[in-house]
């Protein structure tokens, strides 16, 4: 890998990987970065896999120079991606899903608007444009639902919080990352994603950064890692908690 910084930093976390792996996710995001129009690095972090997930990513990484794997005990996607973020050497920073719900090659739809002065830069799956296929409809509806109530407790002005397609200045993506309170990096017994990306766009607007909401098309993939009733619960007090400690001082530095 050439020395000089590469435009983009691109965080791929993973848990338990081995089935979207076998169907060819990471192919498909190395196929677009052949001919991608920017310098770029690849960082993959492994969130303390329980399968074959780690050995699985070795093998891919071991033949691609812009590429590099990092591997976490198991902490939670925002602990595995705040890793990714202060290992990142590149000027601008992605994170999205190992599974590719969002193809790479709608970062094209993100990109242009770091020229225009915007720091962090979401795909929705919410807003006139995007595309969203195969969802479930308790899925959609849980969706929903949690926007609703991240408008009613922390911030409006956002459509879609957790769509795992984020774009941000790098010198911005660390600031964020460091301030997160809820979810700090602790290890943890089972799989949950939570609601880290509404702390992350909370405190973006709390620093007064300017945030672009980009439609982007998404593919629902089946997982059972999702407890519609548990996780809806847990995300649901945990955006009480940025709320909490917004109050109590605790983003204060």
């Amino acid at each position: 890998m050439s020395t000089s910084k590469p435009f983009l930093s691109i965080i791929i976390p993973a848990y338990n990987e081995e089935e979207n792996f076998k169907k060819g996710a990471l192919d498909k995001a190395a196929a677009y970065l052949r001919k991608a129009p920017f310098s770029y690095e690849v960082v993959l972090v492994d969130d303390g896999s329980s399968d074959p997930t780690p050995f699985l990513l070795e093998g891919f990484t071991a033949s691609k120079k812009n590429w590099r794997l990092i591997k976490n005990c198991h902490q939670g996607k925002a602990a595995t991606v705040s890793t990714g973020v202060t290992k990142a050497k590149g000027r601008n920073i992605l994170f999205t899903d190992f599974d590719q719900a969002t193809p790479l090659d709608e970062v094209e739809k993100l990109l242009p608007f770091l020229a225009k002065g915007y720091q962090l830069v979401i795909g929705s799956r919410e807003i006139k444009g995007a595309k969203r296929e195969r969802e479930p409809f308790y899925r959609h509806l849980m969706g929903k639902t949690f926007n609703l109530v991240v408008k009613l407790v922390v911030f409006s002005g956002i459509e879609d919080t957790q769509c795992g397609f984020k774009l941000l200045e790098a010198g911005v993506a660390r600031e964020l990352f460091s301030l997160l309170r809820v979810y700090r990096q602790k290890e943890i017994a089972n799989a949950f994603t939570g609601a880290f990306d509404v702390e992350l766009l909370y405190l973006a607007q709390k620093k007064g950064y300017k945030i672009a909401e980009v439609p982007v098309a998404w593919r629902h993939y089946r997982t059972n890692r999702v407890n519609p009733v548990k996780d809806s619960l847990r995300m649901f007090f945990d955006v009480l908690k940025i709320r909490l400690y917004d109050w109590l001082g605790r983003y204060e530095k």
